[in-house]
């Protein structure tokens, strides 16, 4: 179990304890719930034991681990004559199990000197072999670093310092050479293992690695074995060994394996493995079959060895970009790279198990307010309940948490919907709040003939006051008749009722001020969306979400850490109410700069007019950031880099954007367009006297995405910027069309106005110091609109008491005048596009006719926040 749900346990299981000594609850009763205590520090001492144990020597969490043991329990008078009396026969007792293990020793050599005569064949039998000619054990050896590790011998071997009991498998290696592929292949088929780093010489003589299985009474040596027996572990259809059924896709991945471990250290094996896949990637999407195999693993890890891989995957051509892109998002790559690389040190990772869950039997679900659309402070929530669903294969509810009438619509679920299928996350069911109202309302009731509520008629200001100072309400102890009469006003909506609410009993005096009598019914008398005016009372978030996710059979709930402070409110109501155990396990929220998550606040800047609508490209709305350009792809490999880290950071977006650029980089088709403003124009000698047009691929490096019709011509528009640094007598290269030479430079009053020059397509493109991009002078030319976008707020971080007014940016948005090739005109909306030595822009307005410009929105790369960098001011 996670340590953090073992320390909130052991919390709330000493609130429990305090609850009812001063309650002057019975005896038993105490002594039961301080046996409970016990467990529970005792089973937080174990696991924060067993983690610092896995840690390496001189990790630098060990100390916050070690800051968090319990004490041990003070031993009763009971205890302290029980350990008195059983001193002597503890004493005996290991005596005899001495003596037990000398003779077991002796007689264990005995036999082993009796074998050794019979079997030796004395000196005409083979030295150091057995009757099958086979090795002794450690003989194996050890493949290179530089390599997969995909050929280590395979030996079902004697158990060298072998677990004594272990439930799961455990994976032991020298520190300083992980068995990557191992590794690799158990986080493909999802295959917990836990990774044991040991000193090189408790492993066997010639061994690097040791799979351990369960029980500890079998084990596999070399890095290679292990790997291929978890993908031989895994359900076929993971493909983890190649296309479920294909012997010859299975037979494909042993061949990559082998050619890879063969080929020598990464710097001489680099270029043939790259020129391999370029042509093997061209029609696939993996190595073999139709998901990462262990032939992708090993490939991978020898180009994760280069100095700089990403440059060169990217250099080898757009099928391996593609391949490495995916890849690298994958969780079990990302682990593998932290582990041996060093790679993403403060990520997250979703290869988590999740506490008590089982395969098949996981539900999780997404609960958000339909008070407003969702933005990327919910994607990773929703993104993380489907996954987690997805690995485990389970199920994820849609639940709309619909108890607050004064803030829901139904369009916002509506909108909820619709966003969740942009991110491609479809729940297995669609479920509200409301449809349990009738039977929270009797659960409710019975809180008040049980004792473990009250009706508060109190004011609000009265009970705040209370709760700071740790006091209970003065109504806490009415008698349960006058609750339920007051209820019974609460749920007519009366005069009387309406300044009720229903409280929890937890403990008013309570460090966490969650647990202080929290309010758990309000009355609202506005008209609900779906129940209309049925209800007169409305159960709060916190109330509710405990009752229904036991109710829909919810096992794992993923909260934010935010909230924290609320999971033992979770845990106390259905303790109390004796619901099923629903286990919480927490995650840090996404902030980003400048950014605004307030549901209120973003909503009174679409009323104010500040914002086209919630589907604003400057809103950090799911509807936003697609509008702006962002991929579901480079969404969800953010979210993957992020994983489940439980550490809330304030980000800078430049990451995520980078993220998009490895997912649009290669598969987007490019276009030419200048800036309006000074375009100059260069007649070129040599040209053909008319206009001509030529069909040529839409990306330089990728045919399969499609083709367009370029225009070229006797005189060609160049930008003025361009035009100004070009020398006379200068060779420049015009792209996609070859080299001239300019002859002429003509300006008037200081301002230059036309080149002259020569097409010279015999020239070299690599002797050239400018590549230009260029428009034909044709009647072909469509008008764009190249639009940068800025940040709506001027400060970093948004506090709740800022006054938003104060902290808005006055302009965030800059439309560039300019023109385009001919080709844009058969742009869609929603397409993304990369502009010639400009940037990548999504097509917001397409070309309609002539007069109405494209508009064409900048998405961010990472680097670069506008496509026309602002003046410096």
């Amino acid at each position: 179990m996670d340590i953090e749900k073992l320390e909130a346990a052991a919390a709330a299981q000493g609130t429990t304890v305090k609850s009812l000594k001063n309650s002057g609850a019975g005896k038993e009763e105490v002594e039961a719930a301080v046996a409970g205590l016990v467990a529970a520090k005792k089973a937080l001492a174990d696991a924060i034991t067993a983690a610092l144990a896995a840690l390496p020597e001189g990790a630098p969490e060990a100390e916050a681990l070690k800051a968090k043991l319990p004490p041990p329990p003070k031993p009763s008078n009971k205890d302290k004559k029980a350990a008195k009396d059983g001193d002597a026969a503890k004493e005996a007792a290991r005596k005899a199990a001495e003596e037990q293990k000398l003779a077991a020793r002796a007689k264990k050599k005995e036999a082993a000197a009796a074998k050794g005569v019979k079997e030796g064949g004395g000196k005409g039998g083979p030295a150091g072999k057995g009757a099958d000619g086979a090795k002794p054990d450690g003989a194996a050896s050890k493949a290179p670093a530089a390599k997969p590790n995909g050929s280590g011998a395979a030996a079902a071997a004697p158990v060298h310092a072998k677990p004594m009991s272990n439930k799961n498998y455990e994976l032991h290696f020298g520190a300083a050479a992980p068995p990557l592929l191992a590794v690799v292949a158990a986080r493909l088929v999802r295959q917990e293992v836990a990774l044991r780093r040991v000193d090189p010489k408790a492993l066997p003589s010639g061994c690097d690695s040791v799979l351990y299985l369960p029980g500890g009474s079998r084990s596999l040596r070399g890095c290679g074995a292990i790997a291929r027996y978890f993908a031989r572990l895994a359900p076929p259809e993971l493909g983890a060994y190649g296309a479920a059924g294909d012997a010859l896709s299975a037979s494909e991945v042993d061949e990559w394996i082998e050619w890879l471990s063969a080929s020598g250290p990464p710097a001489a094996a680099t270029p043939p493995l790259l020129a391999r896949l370029a042509r093997h990637l061209r029609m696939r999407s993996f190595v073999t079959g139709h998901a990462a195999s262990l032939a992708d693993a090993a490939a991978w890890l020898l180009l994760r060895q280069l100095p700089a891989p990403d440059k060169a995957c990217s250099g080898a051509g757009v099928h391996v970009a593609r391949w490495w892109g995916c890849v690298e998002a994958l969780p079990a790559f990302k682990e593998a790279a932290q582990l041996l690389f060093g790679a993403a040190k403060d990520a997250g990772s979703l290869e988590i198990p999740l506490p008590n869950a089982e395969r098949g039997k996981v539900v999780t679900r997404f609960a958000p307010e339909p008070s407003g659309h969702l933005h990327i402070g919910h994607v990773k929530a929703a993104m993380l309940s489907a996954h987690f669903a997805t690995q485990y294969e389970g199920k994820m509810i849609l639940r709309l948490d619909d108890t607050n009438p004064s803030k829901e619509k139904g369009d916002y679920e509506t909108a909820i919907v619709g966003d969740l299928q942009r991110l491609d996350i479809l729940p297995a069911k669609v479920t509200h709040t409301s449809d349990y109202f009738d039977k929270i309302l009797k659960l409710a009731t019975k809180m008040l003939q049980d004792g473990v509520a009250f009706i508060d008629p109190s004011p609000k200001e009265e009970q705040q006051a209370l709760r700071l100072q740790r006091k209970p309400s003065p109504h806490r102890d009415a008698a349960v008749e006058e609750n339920l009469r007051l209820w019974a006003e609460m749920q007519a909506g009366s005069a009387e009722g309406v300044k009720c609410c229903m409280r929890a009993k937890i403990d008013p005096a309570s460090d966490n001020g969650a647990l202080r009598d929290p309010t758990i019914f309000r009355c609202n008398l506005e008209p609900h969306h779906r129940t209309k005016d049925k209800y007169k009372v409305y159960p709060t978030y916190d109330l509710a979400c405990p009752i229904v996710d036991a109710w829909e059979g919810v096992t794992h709930a993923l909260r934010d850490r935010q909230y924290s402070d609320r999971d033992h409110q979770y845990v106390w109501f259905q303790q109390a109410l004796q619901l099923r155990k629903v286990d919480l396990w927490g995650f840090s929220r996404i902030n980003f700069v400048k950014t605004l998550l307030s549901k209120r606040k973003l909503q009174w800047l679409v009323d104010e007019g500040r914002a086209d609508g919630w589907d604003d490209p400057r809103f950090p709305t799911v509807a936003g950031i697609l509008r702006r350009g962002m991929t579901v792809q480079g969404l969800k490999a953010f979210i993957l880099s992020m994983g489940a880290s439980k550490n809330t950071n304030l980000m800078g977006w430049d990451k995520i954007w980078a993220f998009n650029k490895a997912v649009i980089d290669p598969s987007v088709p490019r276009y030419t367009a200048l800036l309006a403003d000074g375009l100059v124009p260069l007649s070129l000698e040599g040209a053909p006297p008319a206009p001509f047009a030529e069909t040529m691929a839409a990306h330089p490096k990728d045919e399969s995405l499609g083709k367009k019709v370029r225009f070229f011509g006797p005189t060609v528009l160049l930008q003025a910027e361009d035009a100004a640094l070009i020398a006379e007598g200068e060779e420049v290269t015009l792209m996609s069309w070859g080299n001239a030479i300019v002859r002429k430079a003509v300006a008037e009053n200081g301002s230059l106005k036309r080149l002259d020059g020569q097409l010279h397509l015999e020239g070299s493109v690599k002797s050239t110091k400018k590549k230009l991009t260029w428009l034909a002078d044709t009647p072909d030319l469509v008008d764009v609109e190249l639009v940068d976008l800025d940040f709506l707020l001027t400060k970093d971080k948004v506090e709740e008491e800022d006054d938003i007014k104060q902290v808005l940016n006055d302009h965030t948005k800059f439309v560039h005048r300019g023109r385009g090739e001919a080709a844009m005109r058969q742009l869609r909306r929603g397409d993304i596009l990369q502009v010639e030595r400009r940037g990548f822009y999504i097509c917001d307005e397409p070309y309609v006719r002539p007069g109405d410009p494209i508009r064409l929105l900048f998405v961010p790369d990472g680097k670069s926040f506008f496509g026309v960098p602002p003046p410096k001011k």
